[in-house]
Protein backbone atom coordinates (compact mmCIF):
# COMPACT_ATOMS: atom_id res chain seq x y z
CA UNK A 1 0.00 0.00 0.00
CA UNK A 2 1.23 3.49 -0.81
CA UNK A 3 1.42 6.50 1.48
CA UNK A 4 -0.93 9.37 0.87
CA UNK A 5 -1.93 12.79 2.15
CA UNK A 6 -5.46 14.13 2.15
CA UNK A 7 -7.04 17.43 3.10
CA UNK A 8 -10.43 18.95 3.65
CA UNK A 9 -11.21 22.64 3.85
CA UNK A 10 -14.53 23.70 5.37
CA UNK A 11 -16.42 26.98 5.63
CA UNK A 12 -16.89 26.70 9.40
CA UNK A 13 -14.90 25.52 12.38
CA UNK A 14 -17.79 23.54 13.86
CA UNK A 15 -18.28 21.40 10.77
CA UNK A 16 -14.52 21.20 10.18
CA UNK A 17 -13.84 19.71 13.60
CA UNK A 18 -16.81 17.36 13.24
CA UNK A 19 -15.62 16.24 9.80
CA UNK A 20 -12.03 15.74 11.00
CA UNK A 21 -13.35 13.55 13.81
CA UNK A 22 -15.38 11.56 11.28
CA UNK A 23 -12.27 11.08 9.11
CA UNK A 24 -10.21 9.49 11.88
CA UNK A 25 -13.17 7.32 12.90
CA UNK A 26 -13.71 6.17 9.30
CA UNK A 27 -10.20 4.91 8.54
CA UNK A 28 -6.80 4.25 10.03
CA UNK A 29 -5.32 7.69 9.35
CA UNK A 30 -3.24 10.18 11.32
CA UNK A 31 -3.99 13.88 11.64
CA UNK A 32 -1.03 15.94 10.47
CA UNK A 33 -2.70 19.27 11.08
CA UNK A 34 -6.22 20.31 12.02
CA UNK A 35 -7.01 23.93 12.79
CA UNK A 36 -8.92 27.08 12.11
CA UNK A 37 -7.35 29.31 9.46
CA UNK A 38 -8.28 32.74 8.11
CA UNK A 39 -11.07 33.84 7.76
CA UNK A 40 -12.64 31.34 10.15
CA UNK A 41 -12.32 28.35 7.83
CA UNK A 42 -11.14 24.96 9.08
CA UNK A 43 -8.58 22.64 7.51
CA UNK A 44 -7.65 19.08 8.35
CA UNK A 45 -4.66 17.32 6.78
CA UNK A 46 -4.34 13.55 7.22
CA UNK A 47 -1.90 10.88 6.17
CA UNK A 48 -1.93 7.09 5.88
CA UNK A 49 -2.31 4.40 3.28
CA UNK A 50 -3.89 5.64 0.06
CA UNK A 51 -7.10 3.63 0.43
CA UNK A 52 -7.59 4.77 4.05
CA UNK A 53 -6.98 8.43 3.24
CA UNK A 54 -9.34 8.28 0.27
CA UNK A 55 -12.08 6.64 2.35
CA UNK A 56 -11.70 9.19 5.15
CA UNK A 57 -11.76 12.23 2.85
CA UNK A 58 -14.65 10.85 0.80
CA UNK A 59 -16.69 10.18 3.94
CA UNK A 60 -16.17 13.69 5.31
CA UNK A 61 -16.83 15.43 2.01
CA UNK A 62 -19.96 13.37 1.27
CA UNK A 63 -21.42 13.89 4.74
CA UNK A 64 -20.71 17.63 4.91
CA UNK A 65 -20.72 18.51 1.21
CA UNK A 66 -22.65 21.79 1.61
CA UNK A 67 -19.96 23.20 3.94
CA UNK A 68 -16.92 21.85 2.07
CA UNK A 69 -14.81 24.37 0.14
CA UNK A 70 -12.30 21.93 -1.31
CA UNK A 71 -10.57 18.61 -0.70
CA UNK A 72 -7.95 16.38 -2.24
CA UNK A 73 -6.13 13.08 -1.90
CA UNK A 74 -2.54 12.77 -3.13
CA UNK A 75 -0.90 9.40 -3.49
CA UNK A 76 2.87 9.44 -2.95
CA UNK A 77 3.18 13.16 -2.12
CA UNK A 78 6.52 14.76 -2.89
CA UNK A 79 8.86 14.57 0.12
CA UNK A 80 9.40 18.36 0.13
CA UNK A 81 5.80 19.16 1.08
CA UNK A 82 6.00 18.56 4.83
CA UNK A 83 9.18 20.58 5.48
CA UNK A 84 7.69 23.41 3.40
CA UNK A 85 4.47 23.36 5.47
CA UNK A 86 6.39 23.52 8.73
CA UNK A 87 9.02 26.03 7.65
CA UNK A 88 11.93 23.63 8.13
CA UNK A 89 13.24 23.54 4.55
CA UNK A 90 16.98 24.14 4.32
CA UNK A 91 18.05 25.92 1.12
CA UNK A 92 21.68 26.66 0.25
CA UNK A 93 21.34 28.99 -2.72
CA UNK A 94 18.53 30.45 -4.77
CA UNK A 95 18.99 30.74 -8.53
CA UNK A 96 15.35 31.55 -9.21
CA UNK A 97 12.36 32.11 -6.97
CA UNK A 98 8.88 30.99 -7.99
CA UNK A 99 5.76 32.25 -6.23
CA UNK A 100 2.23 30.99 -6.78
CA UNK A 101 -0.82 32.28 -4.88
CA UNK A 102 -4.28 30.71 -4.65
CA UNK A 103 -7.67 31.73 -3.34
CA UNK A 104 -7.96 28.66 -1.08
CA UNK A 105 -5.90 26.36 1.11
CA UNK A 106 -6.33 22.92 -0.45
CA UNK A 107 -5.23 23.76 -3.98
CA UNK A 108 -1.86 25.18 -2.87
CA UNK A 109 -0.74 21.78 -1.56
CA UNK A 110 -1.83 20.08 -4.78
CA UNK A 111 -0.02 22.81 -6.75
CA UNK A 112 3.17 22.37 -4.73
CA UNK A 113 3.10 18.62 -5.25
CA UNK A 114 2.57 19.12 -8.99
CA UNK A 115 5.37 21.71 -9.17
CA UNK A 116 7.83 19.50 -7.27
CA UNK A 117 7.08 16.57 -9.56
CA UNK A 118 7.36 18.63 -12.77
CA UNK A 119 11.02 19.66 -12.58
CA UNK A 120 13.98 19.67 -10.21
CA UNK A 121 12.90 22.33 -7.74
CA UNK A 122 12.80 22.71 -3.99
CA UNK A 123 9.58 23.82 -2.33
CA UNK A 124 10.70 26.38 0.25
CA UNK A 125 7.45 27.35 1.91
CA UNK A 126 3.75 26.56 1.84
CA UNK A 127 1.69 29.25 3.58
CA UNK A 128 -1.71 27.66 4.04
CA UNK A 129 -4.35 30.37 4.64
CA UNK A 130 -2.70 31.67 7.81
CA UNK A 131 -2.77 35.44 8.06
CA UNK A 132 -3.87 35.79 4.44
CA UNK A 133 -7.67 35.99 4.61
CA UNK A 134 -8.00 32.44 3.33
CA UNK A 135 -5.53 32.76 0.46
CA UNK A 136 -2.39 30.62 0.29
CA UNK A 137 0.97 30.72 -1.44
CA UNK A 138 4.03 28.64 -2.16
CA UNK A 139 7.66 29.56 -2.73
CA UNK A 140 10.00 27.32 -4.68
CA UNK A 141 13.52 27.51 -6.05
CA UNK A 142 15.72 25.87 -8.65
CA UNK A 143 17.20 26.76 -12.00
CA UNK A 144 15.22 29.43 -13.84
CA UNK A 145 13.83 27.10 -16.52
CA UNK A 146 12.84 24.46 -13.93
CA UNK A 147 11.08 27.05 -11.77
CA UNK A 148 9.25 28.47 -14.80
CA UNK A 149 8.08 25.00 -15.89
CA UNK A 150 6.99 24.06 -12.37
CA UNK A 151 5.08 27.30 -11.77
CA UNK A 152 3.35 27.00 -15.16
CA UNK A 153 2.25 23.41 -14.47
CA UNK A 154 1.03 24.32 -10.95
CA UNK A 155 -0.76 27.38 -12.35
CA UNK A 156 -2.65 25.21 -14.85
CA UNK A 157 -3.75 22.86 -12.07
CA UNK A 158 -5.16 25.55 -9.78
CA UNK A 159 -6.63 27.54 -12.68
CA UNK A 160 -8.64 24.46 -13.69
CA UNK A 161 -10.25 24.59 -10.23
CA UNK A 162 -10.85 28.35 -10.42
CA UNK A 163 -8.46 28.99 -7.51
CA UNK A 164 -5.53 30.67 -9.30
CA UNK A 165 -4.78 34.19 -8.05
CA UNK A 166 -1.28 35.17 -9.20
CA UNK A 167 2.25 33.92 -9.83
CA UNK A 168 5.72 35.18 -10.56
CA UNK A 169 9.22 33.89 -11.28
CA UNK A 170 12.22 35.99 -10.24
CA UNK A 171 15.53 35.10 -11.87
CA UNK A 172 18.44 35.63 -9.49
CA UNK A 173 16.58 37.43 -6.67
CA UNK A 174 18.59 39.90 -4.63
CA UNK A 175 20.07 38.45 -1.43
CA UNK A 176 18.29 41.12 0.64
CA UNK A 177 14.97 39.83 -0.71
CA UNK A 178 15.93 36.23 0.01
CA UNK A 179 16.95 37.13 3.58
CA UNK A 180 13.61 38.83 4.16
CA UNK A 181 11.54 35.77 3.17
CA UNK A 182 13.60 32.92 4.58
Amino acid sequence: MSKAIGMIEFKTTAIGITAADAMVKTSEVEIVEAQTVCPGKYIAIITGDLSAVKAAVDAAVTTYEDKCIDSFVLGNPHESLFPAMYGTTQIEGISALGILETYDAASIIEAADQAAKTAIVDVIELRIAKGMCGKSYMLLTGEVSAVEASIEKAKQLVASKGMYLDSSVIAHPDQRMIDSIL
